[in-house]
């Protein structure tokens, strides 16, 4: 059963602005294995982390660190949570998530499936 979807867009150059005024941005959103990546990619995964808020409801206390996105050997992303996201995720039953992301024209996306048994 479906629990929320959540969609999110970044502009790319626009964050990449953001990161260069706020230096400790990047250390604030991202876990240390997601840091070292390009941009684009940040972008997207910041989308990611935005969308998966909006599929939760967006609940007060998240620390953008306790979801992470892993990408595997074939390239299919994952979100992983802990923390304060993980218990978000708990309280609405949620047991799977389902990412989608992209970069492309100066924009990243992201769209996640928030899903619970039955």
């Amino acid at each position: 059963m479906i629990v929320g979807i959540g969609v999110d867009v970044v502009d790319v150059d626009r964050f990449r602005r953001q990161v260069e005024r706020t230096p400790g941005l990047i250390d604030r959103l991202f876990v240390p294995a997601e840091r070292g990546l390009h941009i684009r990619s940040l972008a997207a995964r910041f989308a990611a982390k935005e969308a998966v808020a909006k599929a939760l409801g967006a609940p007060a206390g998240m620390n953008w660190q306790d979801c992470e996105v892993r990408v595997d050997e074939a390239g299919a992303p994952s979100i992983v949570l802990t923390g304060t996201v993980d218990e978000a995720a708990r309280r609405k039953g949620i047991a799977s998530w389902h990412l989608s992301m992209s970069h492309d024209g100066g924009l990243a996306s992201a769209m996640v499936v928030a899903e619970a048994p039955g």
